[in-house]
């Protein structure tokens, strides 16, 4: 889908084209009125122009460099097409070219307001969770008297987010026939609806903002499923998919809300599982959803069940390191995966095939070669490593207590 921003046609808040355009239209006005009406009276006149007059056609100074033609702020250039200027951005820099805290950010998270509240008296607004944790405002450092709600700031952000990165809507027209349906077309700001909420989402999350993000993850979930209603099951679709609910159960798993999370990553390995198997990131995040319902579970003191879906993650990373024996990242996923499961099977008392897991893992891990420059994956492979040799070692150390 292709994104759009509902203010692409506005000038960027750091644009100085347009006062540029507007110091010079005075010293032009003259040249561009006598241009204007010769353009009037040719009616084939291919090139549009610019309403107010500044047509870069329009040269009287074109021997005087310094004094070059200025640029129409509204676009109606004839010399630089439109079609083949670069692509507009979104004024308030949300976009993945120009990505920057803007008016609509909260300082303290660094993502978009939510549940905006203003400090009295210094009125300063941020997120409800973010400027809670204060007693002084944080970019003036006024004491905080009170907290209010910012309901007209907020109501703005919601409009921003509801319009952002949209490229088609349905209007509707008084004229009825062909009219009622047609589409709007916008243009592209190159970060589409989805990427930017789950970017203000990540942000939000990353600073313990957890209802802030779950509430952005919550709108991208809902675009996805309703473009699934209209496309089908696409790969894509169900890649994207899988990994927001992913996410969702990350934030309902740190609100503590178990039972949430469990079900939202139930939905993701649904979503997940239909996709082929060929995709390494899909395989992971397939993965790693499973092995997080068997957390929960295992927490929750369901080992039987916890042990289903452990086991059932390390198939996966077993099928993918058959097709991919020369990843390092594969073998030391399918180590933990045999690292959770041996540990399940200890605490159900399964002493000979939780030794046995252990084993299997440390020796993937001994056998495993990586290039000079894979220095994080050596320093995760000796992390891992010597959790398994530990596991072996206080087994051995409490039986010879024993004996």
């Amino acid at each position: 889908m292709t994104p759009v921003c509902p203010f692409v046609k506005a000038a960027r808040p750091d644009d100085t084209t347009s006062k540029k355009s507007g110091e010079n239209s005075v010293k032009h006005q003259a040249g561009s009125e006598s241009k204007a009406k010769k353009e009037s009276n040719n009616p084939a006149s291919s090139s549009p122009k610019c309403p107010l007059g500044h047509d870069s056609q329009v040269k009287k100074e074109s021997n005087n460099p310094v004094s070059a033609s200025p640029k129409c702020p509204f676009g109606y250039d004839s010399q630089v097409k439109k079609e083949s200027s670069a692509s507009p951005k979104c004024p308030f820099g949300y976009d993945s070219q120009t990505f920057k805290i803007g008016p609509l950010s909260c300082m303290i998270c660094q993502a978009l307001l939510f549940e905006t509240s203003k400090c009295v008296p210094c009125s300063h607004s941020f997120c409800k969770a973010c400027i809670s944790r204060f007693k002084d405002c944080p970019l003036c450092g006024a004491d905080i008297e009170k907290i209010e709600p910012d309901a007209n700031l907020q109501g703005i952000v919601d409009h921003f987010i509801e319009g952002h990165a949209r490229i088609k809507r349905s209007v509707s027209s008084d004229k009825g026939g062909e009219e009622e349906n047609k589409p709007v077309i916008y243009e592209d700001v190159s970060l589409e609806r989805g990427s930017f909420l789950v970017q203000q989402a990540m942000r939000a999350f990353r600073a313990q903002n957890i209802e802030s993000a779950k509430s952005r993850l919550s709108l991208c979930a809902e675009d996805i499923r309703c473009q699934l209603e209209k496309m089908g099951n696409t790969s894509e679709l169900c890649s994207q998919l899988g990994a927001v609910l992913g996410m969702l159960g990350d934030c309902c798993r740190a609100m503590g809300d178990a039972s949430s999370a469990i079900s939202y990553f139930e939905e993701s390995v649904e979503f997940l599982s239909k996709l082929p198997k060929d995709d390494l990131e899909i395989t992971h995040t397939l993965s790693v959803s499973l092995n997080k319902i068997g957390d929960l579970k295992y927490y929750d003191g369901d080992l039987q069940t916890a042990r289903s879906y452990y086991f059932r993650s390390l198939n996966v990373r077993r099928d993918v390191v058959k097709h991919h024996s020369d990843v390092p990242s594969q073998v030391l996923d399918v180590t933990v995966s045999l690292a959770k499961v041996a540990d399940v099977d200890r605490n159900l008392g399964n002493e000979r095939l939780a030794t046995d897991g252990f084993q299997e893992a440390i020796d993937l891990l001994e056998s495993l070669t990586l290039k000079s420059e894979a220095s994080g994956l050596e320093q995760r492979r000796l992390s891992v490593l010597e959790f398994l040799r530990s596991q072996l070692t206080d087994k051995q150390e409490q039986a010879e207590a024993t004996v």
